[in-house]
């Protein structure tokens, strides 16, 4: 394959809006680029293309059996649960995702979320705004409880380069870390960690902050068991995948009082459904799946996906997810 390659980038608005050009990625091929692609045109715009960019559109198995020609898959995103990857290493199809681009990022944006359950600072400053404290007969008011980070627990489920993170972050904070992780790292990083089990993980933190991929294993495993083990002033912080957590479940606990808050940047179906429960939840904010993409963060993204397609292109792919189902090619 040659840099004549036909590339076609299916969904590329959030990762390029107008500030982050594809020009490292135009100079590998003859790229074209659909800011976003419904169901009915996926197999008119990829019936040509020999590499597949994507984010969120899905390439099911009969769609890759649909597609002859193609021969790499990037993701423009970590996650990959929108590739049937088994199916496309069965036509010996390399997917390649991209790895920790958004860590500091995301790290970032847990806090960010949780300094507001802590100190709503939305709400106070639309209570200033509203006048009252220009009516206010104190020099100060409060419109909930102050929370104090300093010496809580957090529980991180999922350590990798991103729960590092965030527990960098929270020690500086003076918070106790403890977490969850199925495989336990050989090196925990720069800060004291505690590994204690799922369920211990909910029971103990006064903040839990989901940090890990989507399984199918685990998908919708925050539930009404796992919040019925959390303190009633604990926090739940998601900036992992949004069908982690029963989003019923988790508008019932916060209905009941049986937890104090949380704080969503993703949720089950994107963009968000109207109905969905926790919309009229007590104590849930929400920021739009925004954790990942500061500008600094997408142009990283822009060069791994730039490398892993000229990776491709030179013969040995890199970032490759689905190395255990590649048959050769055919």
């Amino acid at each position: 394959m040659t840099n004549n390659a036909k590339i076609a980038i299916l969904d590329g608005y959030t990762i390029n809006p107008g500030d982050n050009p594809w020009t490292p990625l135009e100079s590998l091929g003859d790229c074209t680029i659909y800011d976003r692609t419904p169901p009915e045109l996926k197999l008119e715009r990829a019936r040509d293309a020999e590499i597949i960019l994507l984010s969120k559109v899905k390439l099911d198995a009969d769609t890759l059996k649909a597609l002859p020609k193609l021969r790499y898959i990037s993701l423009l995103a970590t996650g990959y649960n929108n590739v049937d990857v088994a199916a496309a290493g069965a036509l010996g199809i390399p997917v390649s995702n991209v790895p920790a681009y958004s860590t500091e990022s995301v790290a970032q944006t847990t806090f960010a979320l949780l300094l507001e359950l802590a100190v709503n600072v939305a709400v106070h400053d639309a209570a200033v705004k509203a006048g009252e404290w220009i009516r206010c007969p104190d020099h100060s008011f409060w419109k909930a409880p102050i929370v104090e980070l300093n010496g809580l627990t957090i529980g991180i489920v999922g350590y990798g380069v991103i729960g590092k993170a965030v527990a960098r972050i929270a020690a500086a904070f003076g918070m106790r870390v403890i977490a969850y992780t199925p495989r336990i790292p050989q090196d925990p990083g720069p800060v004291p960690v505690s590994f204690v089990p799922l369920e211990e993980l909910f029971a103990i933190a006064d903040v839990v902050t989901l940090n890990c991929p989507q399984t199918p294993e685990n998908t919708g495993f925050v539930n009404s068991r796992l919040l019925g083990c959390m303190k009633p002033g604990a926090f739940l912080i998601n900036v992992a995948r949004g069908g982690l957590v029963n989003e019923a479940d988790l508008a019932r606990a916060l209905r009941s009082g049986q937890i104090a808050g949380a704080a969503l940047d993703v949720v089950a179906h994107e963009p968000m459904l109207a109905e969905n429960p926790l919309l009229s939840a007590p104590n849930c904010i929400f920021t739009p799946h925004i954790a990942w993409a500061s500008l600094a963060a997408r142009r990283r993204l822009m060069d791994i996906v730039a490398a892993n397609v000229a990776s491709f292109l030179g013969g040995s792919p890199i970032n490759v997810v689905n190395g255990q189902y590649l048959a050769p090619a055919s």
